[in-house]
């Protein structure tokens, strides 16, 4: 397992995760695991992941998030992402990342002011 610390922060009942800036395999499997045990655990609502320090993406992180969110939707919580760089939006895209029931957000307080009112179930969100 890779030497980078995962921190997990519960914040009111929404769980903050930042990614560290070139995760590697076992820190983004890591990062799955202790998300869906923090889930558990405080019965959290939601999840809100800050990438703002990520400059690259590629397949195996941006399965992993989806999948993760996936998890996290199925616990009856919601994924917001926060901080995605122009080129890891573009990576994103033109890998066909399709984000389903994940939101963004530009900001951390962008997102924990999301976090506090009801989900919008219609698709992706920016602010």
């Amino acid at each position: 397992m890779s030497n980078v610390p995962i921190s997990v922060i519960k914040v009111k009942d929404t769980l903050m995760v930042t990614m560290p800036p070139d995760p590697d395999d076992s820190t983004i499997a890591a990062l799955q695991e202790r998300v869906l045990d923090s889930m558990d655990r405080h019965a959290a609502k939601g999840l809100i992941l800050d990438i703002s320090a990520v400059e690259t993406l590629d397949s195996y992180f941006a399965r992993t998030v989806t999948e993760t969110a996936q998890m996290v939707m199925l616990m009856g919580g919601r994924t917001i992402i926060v901080g995605m760089r122009p080129a890891v939006a573009m990576t994103a895209t033109q890998m066909g990342l399709r984000l389903n029931n994940i939101e963004t957000a530009l900001s951390v307080d962008r997102a924990l002011d999301m976090a506090a009112t009801p989900a919008k179930r219609s698709g992706n969100h920016r602010s």
